[in-house]
């Protein structure tokens, strides 16, 4: 049984791997003893970040599994950064503040922070945060690429349907002739019928 802090790696000898944290700093506060927390609780926690302007970049090189910011009240520079990151590199990302204006909330949210904490970072409370937070990102990303995918089928689709009409239009087939054509020639070029469908859109723009 792994703890909440571990996961498995696909190597032959399936021996759990500590989650990575990245602390982001953005206080004058010392954080030793949120770094001692996070370690105590089984956490390898990676080299500190000092401000959020190199948040993008810290991600990109240390490749955490989660990041963990302490701030005053997140500047309108902080919430750009974490735009940014979320964009190109999400993490899961839990923020501690001392600002719980319902506005700024919103717009934390927005900048892709999974867990927004306002009541003071307790080591003690860190681990359970950080582990909804992991959760929660999962089941995010999981809506996302579920979202993806229908998104995908439809964009498909009209290409499909496209490609099918043009064959109606040219070759005067069938609707039905038109979609047994594309498949038959999909399966003989190994393709998917999406490919068929984009060469002859190509080809029929190609000739006008």
């Amino acid at each position: 049984m792994l703890h909440g802090n571990m996961k498995w790696t696909p190597q032959a000898s399936l021996l759990p791997v500590m989650l990575r944290v990245l602390l982001v700093n953005d206080t004058e506060k010392p954080i030793g003893e949120l770094r001692a927390a996070l370690q105590a609780a089984g956490y390898e926690v990676l080299e500190a970040v000092v401000g959020a302007d190199e948040l993008l970049k810290a991600v990109e090189s240390q490749q955490p599994d989660a990041v963990i910011i302490d701030v005053d009240s997140p500047s309108r520079d902080t919430l750009e950064q974490l735009a940014v990151m979320h964009r190109h590199a999400p993490r899961p990302v839990v923020m501690f503040s001392a600002d719980g204006d319902d506005r700024l909330i919103r717009d934390v949210v927005a900048a892709g922070v999974t867990a927004y904490v306002v009541d003071g970072l307790t080591p003690a409370r860190l681990a359970p945060i950080l582990q909804v937070a992991l959760a929660r990102f999962e089941q995010q990303a999981h809506v996302r690429r579920q979202l993806g995918e229908v998104q995908q089928q439809l964009a498909d689709r009209k290409l499909i349907d496209r490609a099918k009409g043009l064959l109606v239009e040219k070759r005067g087939m069938s609707e039905p002739e038109a979609y047994a054509s594309m498949r038959q020639l999909a399966m003989r070029q190994n393709l998917k019928l999406v490919d068929i469908a984009r060469q002859i859109i190509a080809m029929a723009d190609l000739l006008g």
